[in-house]
């Protein structure tokens, strides 16, 4: 039954008033909190049937003024009687939305929308299956983008009978009335499915885009701004998703932050300690966002490939980084170094921490421009020394920090400038974050008969105790044994 323009949009008004009465004093309340999990989950689920009736509103509201706006109409097409540039742009300003999401609505209304032919004939939408699910709600927008995202493109090379199966199969699986009536697929499930549906329908149809893609791969180093080198360009799907797994590797709950909420309610912000009767135990919380942790990963991994024994060689020689300070620089605070090759001006604290690490060179030229130093394999911690630190530090040393000790640098906790030896006694594991900080970040480290200990930051251990370093698995497990023993 078709209903009157003005009888449905006075329908309409009212249900917004009746359900805004319901809604507005519900959500001030935060009546969810209250709610059983029962309760939350119906609610959760009545809220996206609501939500996907909207949007499929909003999108045949999208088609008719996408249709009203067409350039053919010249002057009298609605977004210019309105002012505005484009359908898109009358959308944006009507609804009080993104133009991007008015132009995703835009795209959702071609792949649902019905059409009128040359003869004024109604033609059917591209596909009607996904149109019938998503204007009776019971599937929303992102499903329909995934569906016809993978479908669209085979619509001009494979069979209209077997393009509709996979249709009518997806829009199934996703609403959950297929055979078997499984749960509703997700709509990343649903689009992984309607990529395996693109490989069967048309096998030979990924080529041209695989071919495509390995042309346009590429990565470039930009040039120098505000103290950083931006990153450009594009990722092969496999060499993107090594990369992923490896920041994922690194940062996962179980190695991102390991704090400790005393409370059990969360509440608590910033930094964070606790201290029990162990008084080693100090876990302080990591401020990094993700992004600046996956930029700390990605110099360690750059670190671990610079030593490995089967990098490539540049001109003969493991590749290197040199960096130049003056002797001057070099123990001023305000210092400055310089990376060979660039125009990049570095911290002297920078070049002091690339003195400890394998890889790398420092060059220290004297004022009258005489090399005094050139930091060499003598003061490069031997790979037997490095495994047997890594054994027993088992990684960073900073508590709380989950880098394992083989994507680790060796730092000389005595510095090889003021006759620090290069001995596993002067040596302990720091990430690479916590390495190029730790003359700024309030983390101290000292070695006690051949045992690294920490002293935290006031902020997190108000007491300002110096602490035995927790170990690798087996030092931890003579510790406690010892501590046991004893008890």
């Amino acid at each position: 039954m078709q209903i009157a323009p003005d009888a449905l949009i006075e329908q309409l008004s009212r249900l917004d008033a009746e359900l805004g009465a319901l809604l507005t004093p519900t959500l001030a309340a935060d009546a969810p909190r209250a709610m059983t999990d029962a309760a939350a989950i119906a609610l959760t689920r009545i809220s996206e049937s609501l939500g996907r009736r909207a949007d499929a509103l909003r999108v045949a509201v999208a088609a008719e003024l996408d249709d009203r706006s067409r350039s053919e109409r010249g002057e009298a097409r609605l977004s210019a009687q309105l002012g505005c540039a484009s359908s898109a742009e009358l959308i944006a300003r009507l609804a009080g939305v993104t133009t991007s999401t008015a132009r995703d609505r835009i795209r959702a209304a071609g792949i649902i929308s019905t059409s009128t032919g040359l003869t004024g004939d109604t033609l059917p939408a591209p596909f009607p299956a996904i149109r019938a699910a998503f204007t009776e709600g019971r599937i929303g927008l992102d499903t329909v983008a995934a569906i016809a995202g993978a479908l669209g493109p085979l619509a001009a090379r494979c069979h209209p009978h077997a393009l509709a199966a996979a249709e009518t199969e997806l829009v199934e699986a996703a609403a959950g009335t297929g055979e078997g009536m499984a749960p509703p697929c997700t709509p990343d499930e649903t689009r992984m499915q309607a990529k395996v549906w693109a490989l069967v329908l048309d096998p030979d149809g990924t080529l041209p885009d695989y071919e495509r893609a390995m042309r346009r791969r590429a990565l470039t180093l930009g040039r120098t701004r505000d103290g950083l080198i931006p990153i450009h360009g594009a990722l092969l799907p496999d060499v993107a998703e090594q990369l992923s797994r490896l920041f994922d590797a690194h940062l996962s709950p179980r190695v991102d932050d390991r704090t400790p909420d005393p409370l059990g309610v969360g509440a608590a912000r910033g930094p964070h300690f606790e201290i029990r009767d162990d008084p080693g135990c100090v876990v302080p919380h990591d401020q990094r966002s993700r992004a600046q942790k996956q930029h700390d990963v990605l110099a360690s991994m750059l670190g671990v490939a610079a030593r490995a024994a089967d990098s490539p060689s540049v001109g003969g020689a493991p590749p290197t980084l040199l960096v130049t300070i003056a002797a001057s620089d070099l123990e001023e605070e305000n210092g400055v170094a310089y990376i060979d090759g660039t125009e990049t001006t570095l911290p002297s604290f920078v070049a002091r921490h690339i003195a400890c690490c394998g890889g790398i060179q420092r060059l220290v030229f004297g004022d009258d421009g005489r090399i005094l130093e050139l930091g060499g394999p003598q003061r490069v911690f031997s790979a037997a020394q490095r495994r047997a630190i890594t054994a027993r530090d088992g990684g960073c040393v900073i508590a709380g920090c989950g880098v394992p000790a083989s994507w680790c640098e060796i730092h000389h906790v005595t510095e090889h400038s003021r006759h620090g030896p290069t001995h596993t006694d002067n040596g302990v594991t720091l990430c690479w974050y916590h390495h190029r900080t730790l003359e700024t970040n309030g983390w101290r480290v000292r070695m006690v008969d051949g045992v690294p200990e920490t002293k935290a930051p006031h902020y997190i251990d108000p007491y300002g105790m110096w602490r035995p370093v927790r170990g690798s698995l087996g030092r931890e497990r003579e510790r406690l044994r010892r501590r046991r023993s004893t008890g």
